[in-house]
């Protein structure tokens, strides 16, 4: 009887660990034709299925950066550090195994692409190489972007700290984003600022051309507090000397005597 029983938690256990085998199959397989199909839609210069799953770094970084996840979601902390380690040796793109990535993200080219711990992609999204999603050292805790769904960083462009960017954003290339970016918004610029928000130009009163100097405005205010200054030390400087044209002749008797008193004390 407990013979029997052993043999049906065995049997038991077999039947859980197949199951759990082939929901994992069917999720890999599942995550790998969405990857390529994202990469079909975004790169007019993809050609085939063997092409991007054998020749696009992006796509080996993304799949590696799902086991490596799944490991750090499961407290392998070093097995998933070691995983995303090797795909940034491979593919040149560093994606931490703390970072949350939802479906069909497209890194295009890839070279020296960054993204943090807590970082938080949306679906649909879309990086260019040299994209860097970090922090800026003074966050603890969640101090990484976070993206919304259908947004795109051009190539370059680096969005710093735990700001977010809402959905069907864009932001240009070498933008430097540290504040957040409202939905349906484009950012450009360092530091980036909003040029466009639900397809309407937004208002910009700066004068692109006319810009103030603020190095020489305050060579201009140093100017002024030295010219300033002279004239109260040239004032002194004539009262003295009136003073003195002004002042009693000592007599030459009185002046000895004074040096010899000046000279005892």
């Amino acid at each position: 009887m407990k013979k029997k029983n052993l043999l049906e938690r065995i049997g038991g256990g077999i039947q859980r660990a197949e199951r759990r085998v082939a929901y994992a199959i069917l999720g890999a397989e599942r995550e790998v034709r969405e990857t390529v199909q994202a990469v079909r839609e975004r790169d007019p210069a993809a050609r085939n299925t063997a092409e991007i799953l054998l020749l696009y770094s992006g796509v080996h970084a993304i799949l590696a950066h799902r086991v490596a996840h799944k490991l750090q979601t499961n407290q392998h902390y070093f097995s998933a550090r070691a995983i995303s380690q090797v795909s940034r040796f491979v593919t040149g793109i560093e994606i931490h195994p703390g970072a949350t990535i939802g479906k069909n993200l497209f890194i295009d080219h890839g070279s020296g692409v960054v993204i943090g711990e807590t970082t938080e992609i949306g679906d649909n999204c879309t990086l260019y190489q040299g994209v860097t999603l970090g922090g800026t050292g003074k966050d603890v805790g969640k101090r990484h972007p976070t993206l919304g769904d259908n947004v795109m960083v051009g190539s370059g462009a680096k969005v710093l700290g735990p700001v977010k960017v809402g959905s069907n954003s864009k932001i240009a290339a070498n933008a430097v984003v540290l504040h957040p970016v409202p939905e349906n918004s484009t950012a450009v610029g360092i530091p980036a600022r909003v040029v466009r928000r639900d397809g309407v130009k937004v208002k910009n009163d700066l004068d692109q051309v006319h810009i103030p100097d603020p190095v020489a405005q305050q060579l201009n205010l140093m100017e002024q507090r030295i010219a300033a200054l002279q004239a109260q030390l040239d004032a002194l400087q004539k009262g003295s000397e009136t003073a003195t044209a002004i002042s009693p002749e000592i007599p030459e008797e009185n002046r000895q005597m004074q040096d010899i008193k000046e000279g005892n004390e």
